[in-house]
């Protein structure tokens, strides 16, 4: 599946690692530049929504998105930075290989909202859709980097409100623990262009008072019985790679149905960067026919 690690553009990439150092507002627009500069061209068609008064979303469409069926998506940024905007060329790619709409949200971000303003925004924009036309069963949610984590959280507060569930979910190298105590994070220091410093300054932003062993912080010291499939990417490369696979393992020990795929020598969040890595767009085409296999049952 995999030819070589990339590690010409790896190097680019840790020269773009954001400094959440400096003031929110700045960091915040160079993460964005970088994202303007790395991801797809494409573009899709996009009609703002009005979830709530401080709450909006995205919903993104291609020539191929059938009408019945959504993907419900939260952006990656350390659950600090980013937005719907800045992931609208990656909808776009999302939307063409799974051929359904995207309904990109713009959940509050830390530190000015902390655990569990991002979780509750979820679920307010998982609500205003089955309320518009989707019903559960035609709702996938999908996350990347932070937004996997707001994914699995949605699911566990769905089950634990007794909600109805959607059929499947979609991670993209998520984070599980916010412990970060796998291995991996030291082994693959250079394997990947996140940095140790950069996830304790995610986590101390994201957690306000919370703890990270909290199950509302981290997914893998909750109980996952009760949880539809999941499809969980990771690349080898990830400082993550280890939380991600314990995750994986416990939660089909817990009896929920996983798909887990390994990408070798990939880094965090490759899937984003299409132009440049030919894995990202095969990894978003598995994606795409998962989801298609999905809805079509």
């Amino acid at each position: 599946m995999i030819r070589e690690t990339p590690q010409e553009f790896l190097d680019i990439l840790k020269s773009y690692i954001p400094d959440l150092q400096k003031p929110v507002g700045t960091a915040r627009q160079e993460f964005s530049e970088f994202l303007a500069e790395f991801q797809s061209d494409e573009l899709p068609a996009v009609e703002e929504v009005a979830i709530r008064d401080d709450l909006r979303g995205a919903l993104c469409t291609v020539p191929e998105s059938v009408p019945d069926r959504v993907l419900l998506f939260f952006h990656g940024g350390g659950f600090s930075m980013g937005s719907a905007a800045d992931y609208l060329g990656f909808c776009a790619v999302l939307a063409r290989a799974a051929k359904s709409s995207v309904f990109s949200v713009d959940y509050r971000l830390a530190p000015e909202y902390t655990l569990p303003a991002q979780i509750d925004d979820a679920l307010a924009a998982y609500r205003y859709l089955a309320g518009h036309g989707f019903p559960a069963h035609r709702i996938i949610p999908v996350g990347i980097s932070a937004g996997g984590t707001i994914v699995l959280e949605l699911l566990l507060s769905l089950r634990d409100q007794h909600q109805m569930m959607p059929p499947a979910t979609v991670c993209m190298s998520p984070f599980v623990d916010l412990t970060f105590g796998g291995k991996s994070v030291t082994v693959n220091r250079d394997n990947d262009w996140l940095t140790f410093a950069l996830l304790i300054a995610i986590r101390t932003r994201y957690l306000g008072n919370r703890q990270p062993e909290d199950p509302v912080a981290s997914p893998i010291h909750a109980d996952l019985s009760g949880l539809p499939m999941l499809y969980i990417q990771t690349g080898t490369g990830e400082l993550m790679y280890d939380d991600i696979s314990a995750f994986a393992k416990k939660a089909k020990w817990a009896g929920i149905p996983v798909r887990f795929e390994i990408w070798e020598g990939m880094f965090h969040s490759w899937q984003i960067f299409g132009k440049q890595v030919p894995e990202a767009r095969a990894a978003v085409a598995h994606i795409g026919t998962f989801i298609q296999e999905t809805f079509d049952r």
